[in-house]
C-alpha cells in the first residue's frame, strides 16, 4: 500500500510538474509573441518616423493650390465633396498640373489628416523593386535583403496612399494593387503572413488610360476600380486668367528666397506669357519666374530671357487648341491691350467688332474675368 501510494503521489508530483511547465510554456510562448507584436510595432513606429521627418524635411514647393478662374473653382469643389469620403480618387491631367498638390488637398481635408500621406511615384522605381516598395518585403527574401522592410502600403495604415504615375505600373503589380483595393490584404515579397492595411488610394496620371487599356499594358478591372471619383486637372492655356495670381505667387515666393525685392513686373512681360502656350502648365512657369528673378538687376523683372524656350505653338501631346480655346486666347489679349476696358473707342468690343453686350456675353461663356493687379 505504501509503495502503491509512493507511485500516486509521484505520478501526482509529475502531473503537477508538467502542468506547471506547460503553463510556464504557455505564459513564454504568450511573451514571445507578445515581443513579437512589440518588436513589429516598433519596427512600424521607427518606419513611420523615418517617412514622417522625411516629409517634413522635404520641400513641397508652395503648396497652396494658386487661382480663382472657374475651372479651377469646379475641381476645387469636387476636392471638398470627395475628401470626406473614403473614395478611391484618379486625378488626370498633362505634367505640371499640380495633381500631387491636389492629393494632399484631398488627404487635408479627409478625416485621415492625421495619419501620413505616403507618396509613391511608380515611374521612378525599377520594375524588380517596385512590389517590395509597395508591399514590403521579409528578411531573406532576395538577395540583399537583409532586414524586414515594411512597405508603403503598411506605412500609410489609417492614412492616404499617392500612387503618382500609376499608368508605369507594371502588370504583374497591378494584379496585387487590385487585391489591396478590393480586399484591403497583401503579403510581403517573401513572406506568407496575410497583411491586413486600411488605406485610402489617390492615383494621378498624365497618361491616357483608355490607350493603355487598348494596348492591354493596363488592366480593364483596375481601371474601373481606380475610376470611382476621377478629377481631371485643366493645364494652365486653359485658366491663363489665373496667371496674374501665380505670378505674384512665385515672384514673392523667389524674390524673398533670393534675398531680392521685386516691386513691379512690366505689362510686356505678363503680354508674352499671357501669349505662351504653357506646355510644361505651373511647373514650367514657376521655373521661367525663378529664372525671371535670378536674373532680375533692380525691383522689376527683366525683359529678356524670360520667355520659354519652347514656343507657343508647339504642345506635350501635339493637340491643336479648340476654337473656343483660340477664341479665348484672342478676346484675353484684347482685353489686356485694352487694360480691360470694353465700351468706348478705345474698348476692346470695338475692336473685335462685337457689341458690348455680345462681348460680355462670350466673356460669361469662356469663364474669362478680370484679374486683380499685379505689382
Amino acid at each position: 500500500m505504501l509503495a502503491l501510494f509512493s507511485q500516486r503521489v509521484m505520478r501526482s508530483d509529475a502531473f503537477d510538474r508538467l502542468a506547471v511547465f506547460a503553463h510556464q510554456a504557455a505564459i513564454a510562448i504568450k511573451n514571445a509573441h507578445l515581443f513579437a507584436d512589440v518588436e513589429a510595432l516598433k519596427t512600424r513606429l521607427q518606419a513611420d518616423n523615418v517617412y514622417l521627418q522625411e516629409e517634413i524635411t522635404r520641400d513641397h514647393n508652395f503648396e497652396a493650390i494658386i487661382g480663382r478662374s472657374a475651372a479651377l473653382t469646379k475641381v476645387l469643389r469636387l476636392v471638398e465633396q470627395v475628401a470626406v469620403t473614403d473614395a478611391t480618387v484618379l486625378i488626370l491631367g498633362e505634367t505640371g498640373t499640380g495633381k500631387e498638390l491636389v492629393a494632399r488637398a484631398v488627404h487635408h481635408l479627409s478625416p485621415r489628416r492625421q495619419r501620413p500621406l505616403v507618396k509613391v511615384n511608380c515611374a521612378a522605381l525599377p520594375a524588380t523593386l517596385i512590389e517590395s516598395e509597395l508591399f514590403g518585403h521579409e528578411r531573406g527574401a532576395f538577395t540583399g535583403a537583409t532586414a524586414q522592410h515594411l512597405g508603403r502600403f503598411e506605412l500609410a495604415h489609417g492614412g492616404t496612399i499617392f500612387l503618382d504615375e500609376i499608368g508605369e505600373l507594371p502588370l504583374e503589380s497591378q494584379v496585387k494593387l487590385l487585391r489591396v483595393l478590393q480586399e484591403g490584404e497583401f503579403e510581403r515579397v517573401g513572406g506568407t503572413r496575410t497583411m491586413h492595411v486600411d488605406v485610402r488610394v489617390i492615383a494621378a496620371t498624365n497618361r491616357q488610360l483608355d490607350q493603355a487599356l487598348a494596348a492591354g499594358t493596363f488592366r480593364e478591372d483596375l481601371y474601373y476600380r481606380l475610376h470611382v471619383f476621377p478629377l481631371t486637372l485643366p493645364p494652365l492655356r486653359e485658366r491663363l486668367e489665373d496667371l496674374p495670381w501665380l505670378v505674384n505667387h512665385f515672384v514673392h515666393a523667389y524674390a524673398g528666397k533670393l534675398g531680392k525685392r521685386i516691386e513691379t513686373i512690366p505689362q510686356a512681360v505678363m503680354d508674352a506669357w499671357h501669349a505662351h502656350h504653357w506646355p510644361g502648365n505651373v511647373r514650367e512657369l514657376e521655373h521661367v519666374i525663378e529664372r525671371a528673378v535670378i536674373l532680375a538687376q533692380g525691383t522689376s523683372l527683366p525683359l529678356e530671357d524670360v520667355l520659354p524656350t519652347r514656343r507657343p505653338a508647339e504642345t506635350l501631346t501635339g493637340t491643336p487648341l479648340t476654337l473656343a480655346a483660340v477664341e479665348r486666347q484672342h478676346i484675353v489679349r484684347v482685353l489686356q491691350a485694352t487694360q480691360w476696358t470694353i465700351e468706348g473707342p478705345g474698348g476692346a468690343a470695338r475692336q473685335l467688332g462685337l457689341h458690348p453686350s455680345t462681348l460680355r456675353s462670350r466673356m460669361r461663356q469662356l469663364d474669362i474675368t478680370r484679374p486683380p493687379p499685379h505689382g
